[in-house]
């Protein structure tokens, strides 16, 4: 078998994205922890476009972006299969794939803004979560996780509803994934991390607040200067 190697970041979802479905699958994989503040090499190399992780490295060719990473698996290595049989199903598991990449990116907002810019980013965090509670999860019905009885493709491309979410709702002191208002999702949520494979492979909240503190204050700070800088003077 062509030797598969994972560079990543420990506290990152696209990372964790792609380290749980191999693991789901039972893909033997070396695992290479990347310092974005000192991106190596093999990063440049293998990713010269985006310059970011993860990259997976199968055969000394390179994938990105964890969602594509994810599909490629599920194309090399068919068992335990992450996309549905039937085609309708494969369809609708690729539509809330595709639905959360185009929206996820506004959960992030929140980390970084303050005011009105970080009342719209709850705002639309608030929608998304709306949309897959009522919406995404008629189609998970009465199962146990979007793929049915075994975690699927749609489950990962949601974990980080599952575990960032609540990091992010602590670092910026609002709650917003209640249960009584999205419970469906909170139910799904509880399933997917007790999962053994999950469970054992989410980064440590308290060491991600830890390390993303600094950085948010920061973020802040830069904000409020350059609010500053560019506030019409008064003559």
């Amino acid at each position: 078998m062509a030797e598969v190697k994972l560079l990543g970041i420990w506290y990152s979802p696209f990372t964790n994205r792609v380290i749980w479905a191999l693991k789901l699958k039972g893909i033997p994989f070396e695992y290479v922890e990347e310092d974005l503040a000192n991106k190596s090499s093999m990063l440049l190399h293998y990713n010269p476009v985006h310059k970011k992780v993860p990259v997976l490295i199968h055969g000394g060719k390179p994938i990105s972006e964890s969602m594509i990473i994810v599909k490629y698996l599920d194309e090399t290595w068919p068992h335990h299969p992450l996309l549905p049989a039937l085609p309708y199903g494969r369809a609708l598991a690729r539509f809330w794939v595709n639905f959360f990449e185009d929206k996820e990116l506004s959960m992030w907002k929140m980390f970084g803004t303050a005011g009105e810019e970080q009342e719209k980013a709850v705002k639309a965090t608030m929608e998304i979560l709306k949309t897959i509670e009522e919406e995404a999860m008629e189609v998970m019905g009465e199962n146990k996780y979007f793929g049915g009885e075994n975690i699927g493709i749609v489950d990962i491309a949601f974990g980080g509803i599952a575990h960032w979410l609540g990091v992010l709702e602590k670092m910026v002191g609002i709650k917003i994934f209640e249960p009584h208002k999205f419970p469906k999702l909170h139910s799904w949520t509880q399933n997917f991390k007790q999962h053994p494979i999950i469970c054992e492979n989410l980064p440590d909240v308290a060491k991600m607040i830890a390390l993303f503190e600094p950085r948010r204050e920061r973020m802040l700070a830069s904000a409020s200067a350059c609010r500053v800088v560019n506030q019409p003077s008064r003559s």
